[in-house]
C-alpha cells in the first residue's frame, strides 16, 4: 500500500522508515513545517524539571540552552530517544500522550517545584494546565511554530494517509476534500487526530487505540 505521510520534517523520515519495514510503500508530503521562535530567552531559575511534548521542542530547546542536566520528562520513548542524543543525562519517557505525561510527573514530583514545558507557539495540548490539575506548578515556553506547507493536493498515487495531530488532519482534510480524494484510506494517531477527517466520508478512518506510532502503524492492512 502507497501511504502519504503528512507529519512534519524530519520525523516523517523515520516514519516512512517504519512503513517500508513493514512492506508499505511511504510518500513523504508533509503538511506542517517546524521552524524555531527567534529571540527566545531561557530563563531557568526556580526550575527543578522540564518537560517535552514533541521533538521540535526539544532541539530548539537545546539550541537555546546549554543545561543538561535537569531531569528530563518526555510524552513518549521516539522523544525521549532524541532528548538523549542531545546531551540530556536524565530521561523518562511517558509512553503515552500529554494527559499520561502530566500523570507521570505529578506522581514523581509532588513537592512543590516547577516544571518548564518547552513547547509550539500553538501547542495542541496546555501542559502547564493538566499539571496545575494536579498541583504541580509548571509553566509554559514556545519555543517553535508551525505552519502549513506549499503542499496543494494528497500525492497523486496514494492509497492511504497517515494524521499524527489534530493540526495536521485539519490540514490534510481540507486537501482530501478539495481533491475529492475521498477514496483515501485514513489512519490517525487519536481520535483527536482523526476528528477533522471524520465529516469527509472517507473509505476508511481508524484511531490508534493507544496515542503513539506503532498503534498507528499496526492499523495498516
Amino acid at each position: 500500500m502507497r501511504v502519504w505521510v503528512t507529519r512534519t520534517l524530519p520525523e516523517a523520515d523515520a516514519t516512512a522508515a517504519r512503513i517500508g519495514a513493514r512492506g508499505h510503500s511511504a510518500i513523504v508530503a508533509p503538511v506542517l513545517e517546524a521552524r524555531p521562535i527567534a529571540g527566545v530567552r531561557v530563563d531557568l531559575a526556580g526550575v527543578d524539571a522540564i518537560a517535552f511534548t514533541s521533538g521540535h521542542a526539544i532541539a530548539a530547546f537545546a539550541a537555546l540552552s546549554p543545561e543538561r542536566d535537569l531531569p528530563i520528562y518526555t510524552v513518549g520513548d521516539a522523544s525521549a530517544r532524541l532528548a538523549r542524543e542531545a546531551g540530556f543525562t536524565a530521561v523518562r519517557s511517558a509512553d503515552g500522550n500529554a494527559r499520561t505525561l502530566a500523570e507521570l510527573i505529578a506522581r514523581e514530583r509532588r513537592d512543590g517545584r516547577r516544571v518548564l514545558h518547552p513547547t509550539a507557539r500553538e501547542p495542541a495540548a496546555d501542559l502547564a494546565a493538566m499539571l496545575a490539575e494536579h498541583g504541580v506548578s509548571a509553566s509554559s515556553l514556545p519555543v517553535y511554530e508551525t505552519v502549513p506547507t506549499a503542499l496543494a493536493a494528497p500525492p497523486a498515487d496514494a492509497e492511504a494517509v497517515l494524521v499524527h495531530s489534530a493540526r495536521g488532519g485539519a490540514l490534510a482534510a481540507a486537501l482530501i476534500d478539495a481533491a475529492r480524494r475521498l477514496d483515501l484510506l485514513a489512519y490517525a494517531i487519536s481520535p483527536d487526530a482523526a476528528r477533522p477527517l471524520a465529516a469527509l466520508g472517507l473509505a476508511r478512518l481508524e484511531a490508534a487505540p493507544f496515542p503513539n506510532e506503532a498503534a498507528l502503524l499496526d492499523l495498516l492492512k
